[in-house]
């Protein structure tokens, strides 16, 4: 009698879990088939949505390392939220979860405010483009050829091979200098003469050093005038129109050409002078 009240207990006990299950099966089945269904969906979308992303940012011809990291990111983002609607329609509570993500993402955000700084500055440049790729700047100090832009940093490659890494933060917020946007570029030179010298004579010589050289272009046309009159000497400055690639062999080559003007014409270059008068007093 026992052993047959003891049976019909467990009985009753394993029909009690079996309740249980089918109880749960007919209240979570349909929210868990429509949870799967729905997540299959969701990342089938978010792989088509991607891809339709991509190339309409390619379309915008963005620079290609800022397409990919804006297609990660809309990745991540998309799966991110189906992961949380999924997981709402089994029936899990997302308050919690959703604040102390938001909790940890502030964390997170104020301990690198100046990496994100610099990401924002590097999409701005990437969009933006003040500059590219090969383009020769001046900014923060520091003056070369851009050599990469990633989302982070620009690199630049000085004159004398040194690479030279800026944060893209401040460098898309200050001003900079870019040498290469113009097709062409002026240059200036400032020549000082004594005023015993012939002027005349030293005029006409630059004007032929200007119209045999082939790269300094007619138009716009050249400049030529006075701009200071000193106490010993005049102050010449002379502004010419060149292709940007010419810019430095122009400017440096004139250079050498009016030294030797002023070395085998035997013409001074005066520094400043002052003269004293001492008046003897009885």
């Amino acid at each position: 009698m026992h052993t047959f009240q003891k049976m019909n207990d467990q009985i009753s006990v394993a029909q009690n879990y079996i309740d249980k299950v089918v109880n749960l099966g007919f209240d979570y089945g349909p929210k868990l088939i429509g949870a799967i269904i729905v997540l299959i969906v969701g990342l089938w979308v978010i792989k088509l949505a991607t891809k339709m992303a991509g190339k309409s940012l390619q379309k915008a011809k963005l620079d290609q390392s800022l397409v990919s990291f804006m297609m990660s990111l809309t990745n991540v983002l998309l799966k991110v939220l189906l992961f949380i609607t999924v997981m709402g329609m089994v029936g899990i509570q997302m308050t919690s979860f959703i604040a102390i993500l938001g909790a940890a993402g502030l964390a997170v955000g104020m301990a690198l405010s100046g990496t994100l700084q610099n990401f924002a500055g590097g999409v701005i440049v990437l969009v933006f483009k003040p500059f590219k790729v090969g383009d020769f700047i001046e900014a923060q100090g520091f003056s070369g050829t851009v050599k990469e832009i990633s989302i982070f940093t620009t690199h630049l490659n000085t004159v004398d091979k040194k690479l030279i890494v800026i944060p893209n933060g401040p460098l898309s917020t200050a001003s900079l200098t870019n040498y290469s946007t113009e097709p062409l570029r002026r240059v200036d030179w400032k020549f000082v003469v004594a005023y015993k010298d012939n002027m005349e004579d030293f005029k006409k010589s630059i004007t032929t050093f200007i119209a045999e050289d082939s790269r300094i272009l007619k138009e716009p046309a050249y400049f030529m005038g006075f701009s200071e009159l000193g106490d010993s000497s005049a102050s010449l400055v002379v502004r010419a129109w060149v292709n940007n690639s010419d810019y430095w062999d122009v400017h440096f080559q004139m250079n050498e050409k009016v030294y030797k003007l002023l070395k085998d014409n035997k013409l001074s270059t005066p520094a400043p002078q002052m003269v004293v008068h001492l008046q003897d007093k009885k």
